[in-house]
């Protein structure tokens, strides 16, 4: 399994926004979508605020492969489903708790409500 360079999970855990597109069965991009991101660790985790249900949740979860762009970084990954349950859930809380501070309650809580919990996606390089 590859992994981030140092500089990648920097320059990605930093950047605000995130752009993802996920692969099409054909093995074609879907349109991009932009997300936060938030870095933990060693590892990049994204989530979908609408759930499992958002398109582009959806479509994460019919190849596990995808694109990213984020901080000048673009790089092809693979979509790992994380437990919502488990202890890493409240670990990727306090991440976008602490990145997105400056943004009201009320969009930051999005990102923590147990639907968007259980549409929690680590982003691993290919």
């Amino acid at each position: 399994m590859t992994t981030w360079t140092s500089d990648e999970l920097s320059r990605i855990g930093n950047a605000e926004e995130l752009e993802i597109a996920s692969r099409r069965s054909n093995g074609t991009l879907r349109k991009s979508r932009t997300i936060w991101v938030v870095r933990v660790g060693d590892d990049l985790y994204v989530r979908s605020v609408n759930g499992r249900t958002s398109d582009w949740f959806s479509g994460t979860q019919d190849q596990h492969q995808g694109h990213i762009e984020a901080g000048g970084v673009k790089k092809d990954v693979s979509f790992v489903d994380v437990d919502s349950a488990a202890d890493l859930s409240s670990q990727i809380d306090a991440a976008y708790r602490t990145k997105y501070k400056r943004y009201a309650a009320n969009i930051v809580n999005s990102t923590l409500s147990p639907k968007a919990q259980s549409a929690t996606i680590k982003l691993v390089p290919r």
